[in-house]
Formats: structure tokens, sequence, C-alpha cells
């Protein structure tokens, strides 16, 4: 199926169709500078020799951050898998850097073993995120050794091909959460940003290209389905600035993540199953 006229040309990959990295620390805008430096800084201090490399990634190496709006997001490779200590240590620095540095509003960050991201297994899933939409903060670049992949089906497939396992977690978080706008609002944030990614890469194969930005995600997508376009549009909103409506979130599991659960395995499978 051609796109749509009104779609721009793809972007994201270089002359042979492949996927090129996003984001750089030249990017990084100057307000998070400091805190960027202080994450450089007691990363080591916190995992020692067992710190393999670290990344950012997400709006702040891409530029497009936003003072007081947007967080830190952190991937560390450990030399072994992570323990649960590593995983308190690495909560217990980030809500220190969240304290201490107001440009930033939270401070995520993803622990993995060097051997899970080399893997065959995650070639196309965190293969593919630290291979292109991670920055180098720290130490070896694993972005050496694995390769960038096209924006196709496999790609789509591995990357979010796994929605259904995820709403029924979806759903006990919900209820679990207090009944109030304020601790809605993260879930709605993540929820909305989850889902625009997911619709995006449901088409990503047939634009050809790649984008992290949340309203270029809903168009692209919007543009091959119509039908869904409006509710794709208003979770990109809502991922950047979330609202704490329990409509929203009922929405996201009982109507619009289903469906789009249900397209993405018709259109190109399910993710292959990992341990965790």
């Amino acid at each position: 199926m051609p796109a749509p006229h009104r779609l721009p040309p793809p972007k994201g990959v270089d002359s042979q169709g492949l996927l090129v990295r996003e984001g750089s620390l030249g990017l990084v805008p100057a307000a998070f500078r400091p805190v960027v430096d202080a994450a450089r800084e007691r990363l080591p201090r916190v995992f020692g020799e067992r710190l393999d490399s670290a990344y950012l990634y997400g709006s702040i190496p891409r530029g497009t951050a936003r003072v007081g709006r947007s967080d830190l997001d952190l991937l560390v490779a450990l030399r072994d898998g992570p323990r649960a200590a590593d995983r308190a240590a690495a909560d217990s620095l980030g809500d220190a850097l969240d304290r201490e540095f107001p440009a930033v509003d939270g401070v995520g960050t993803l622990l993995y073993g060097r051997a899970r991201l080399l893997s065959e297994a995650e070639t196309h899933d965190l293969g593919w995120f630290v291979a292109c939409l991670c920055t180098p903060l720290l130490g070896e670049d694993l972005a050496e050794r694995l390769p960038r992949p096209r924006p196709d089906s496999l790609l789509a497939r591995e990357t979010n091909g796994d929605l259904a396992l995820l709403l029924p977690r979806w759903r006990a978080r919900i209820a679990a959460a207090d009944d109030t706008p304020k601790a809605r609002r993260p879930l709605v944030r993540f929820m909305s940003r989850h889902l625009v990614r997911t619709a995006f890469t449901l088409v990503m194969p047939r634009w050809g290209g790649w984008t992290s930005d949340l309203a270029e995600m809903a168009e692209v997508f919007g543009a091959y389905y119509p039908e869904r376009a409006d509710a794709i549009r208003r979770a990109a909103v809502l991922g950047y600035e979330p609202a704490g409506d329990p409509g929203t979130l009922a929405s996201y599991v009982d109507d619009l993540g289903p469906w789009l659960a249900g397209e993405y395995a018709r259109v190109h499978g399910v993710k292959t199953p990992r341990e965790d």
C-alpha cells in the first residue's frame, strides 16, 4: 500500500535505508548539562568496576527537552546481569539527581547486562535501542558491536509486538494507583507515550523511516489509520502534558490498547517471548 501523498518523506535513515543514530552530547541543552555531568560523575561510584557503559536517551540528547518538564533517561550496561541491589542503587541515584536539579522532572534508569544487550535475541529490540536511540555517556560504545537495522516488519514486531501482554499489567497499575489526578498523571504520561510509539511502529515499515517526536509519530500513523488518528493525536499531546483523567486511562486499556494490540498482531505478529 503506497504512502498517502500528504505524508512527509521518510527520515531517520541513511542512503542504504538503515536507521541512523539520533541524539548526541553536543545537542544537550545548556540547562540540562549540569545534571548530565552529575550523572556521568556519579555512575562509576554507584556501580564501580561492574559498570560497562552508560547512555542517555530521550529528549535531552535529542535537544528537545523542556526545562522542568522533561525527565533524564539513562541506560546502564553492567558487566553481568543487574541485581536487586543495583536497581535500588539506581533508584537512589535518580531520586538524588531529581531533587538536586530542578531542570529535570524525574530520572529513570534502565539496567541490563552487557551480554544481553549484545545477544542475537535482542538485535531488533534492545540492540537496536542502544545502536540507534542511545547516546554514549561513559565506557565502550556497544553500538560499534551492533548492527543498524532497517525500519521493517521484523523491527516493528520485536520492539512493540507485546502490547497484549502489557495491558493486564497496565490495568493492575491503574487499579493500584491512588484515586487522585496527581497519582494518575504519571500513568497517563507513560501509557500515552507507549501507545503513540506502538501506533507509529505499526506503520513504520510502510513509511520507511524513523522519528522520536510524538506529534510526528501521530501524524504518520494517522495518514494510514484515519479512523484512529484523533485518538493517537490526543495521546501524543498527553504524552507531553499529562492530565490525571481516569477516563483517559480507561479508554487506553479498554479500547485503544486492545484495538492496537490486535491490529499489530495481525500486521506484524507477536514479539518473540523473553525470559522477563
